[in-house]
């Protein structure tokens, strides 16, 4: 039985051409080859199909019943293994391939809900999955092939993930419509701002205490948290209900109704969110597109909006 590895791509160029030529003088021209060469090819092509595929008349040469055979699957095959040298063509309109995206949910509705309305409209039958990130194993997962690509802050970046800046996030204090700490365009002040209910969202759950809190230690102040949840999702509900405030990133609260956000009283280091994914997708056409797409809905919303004044 003879092996695949016997087999030589450029012997089946040879027979492609000698099939269409029926002439081995015209098949050696349109390869660029000399005769002789195309004469010891058919050598070649005899030896390996067991077969003298072609017999010599007067005006050339006619292809035997088992050359006749194999000229369907031969230009199937040719036209595969040229396939595999083009690059492959992502059409979004007509796409319908898979994304996986792992995010916080602060980064799902900052980043991924403007960019799953602009995939609606520009490649509808593409598939998202969005699931919960987690620092410790989002490497691994990218490196499997379970995420495709990673919405995360720079802290422990490895090395060896693609990255790419998306924005640079700050705080604001969020309060419901007609709260009495800004009713008549009151100021937030510090010692106000202190005095207040306030509510924290924990990445790790179940802390009464973050980033206001530590810029607050510095000042020799304090202020009450009587409310952690792990979910950004929730807070918007819990504010609108009672008069408590919160310090959230930007670009959770803009727009969101019955709740107003003004400038903190204090400077609270705001964080940057990065896209990141692993090299195994990184010249892949559909990735890469998909990409592209969420590097530009991702900066729709970067510019400082003015606050009310701290």
């Amino acid at each position: 039985m003879k092996e695949l590895r016997q087999l030589d791509l450029n012997l089946l160029k040879a027979l492609d051409a000698l099939l269409d030529e029926r002439h081995v003088t015209r098949a050696a021209g349109r390869l660029g080859v000399t005769q002789p060469a195309m004469s010891a090819m058919l050598g070649r092509l005899r030896e390996t199909f067991s077969d003298p595929l072609f017999a010599r008349t007067g005006r050339g040469i006619v292809p035997t019943s088992r050359a006749l055979e194999l000229a369907v699957p031969l230009k199937q095959v040719l036209a595969g293994a040229a396939a595999l040298l083009q690059p492959a063509v992502f059409e979004p309109a007509t796409a319908t391939a898979s994304m996986t995206i792992a995010a916080t949910d602060y980064a799902l509705r900052a980043v991924a809900v403007p960019f799953i309305a602009a995939l609606k409209a520009k490649a509808p039958h593409v598939r998202l999955a969005l699931i919960p990130v987690d620092d410790r194993q989002v490497h691994g997962q990218l490196e499997r092939g379970e995420v495709d690509l990673a919405l995360v802050t720079p802290d422990g970046l490895a090395p060896d993930l693609h990255a790419r800046h998306l924005f640079d996030e700050h705080y604001v204090c969020a309060l419901r419509a007609g709260h009495p700490a800004i009713r008549g365009n009151r100021r937030l002040t510090l010692k106000r701002f202190c005095e207040l209910d306030h509510a924290l969202v924990s990445y790790s759950g179940g802390s009464f205490r973050g980033i206001t809190d530590e810029t607050l230690d510095r000042l020799g102040m304090h202020r009450e948290v009587t409310v952690s949840v792990k979910s950004f999702i929730v807070v918007p509900d819990v504010l609108r209900a009672t008069d408590m405030v919160a310090v959230l990133p930007s670009r959770l609260v803009t727009d969101v109704d019955g709740l107003v956000v003004c400038a903190p009283p204090l400077e609270i280091p705001g964080f940057t969110k990065m896209a990141v994914w692993h090299e195994r997708s990184h010249h892949d056409p559909a990735q890469r597109w998909l990409r592209s797409l969420l590097f530009e809905t991702s900066q729709g919303n970067t510019k400082r909006r003015p606050l009310k004044p701290a």
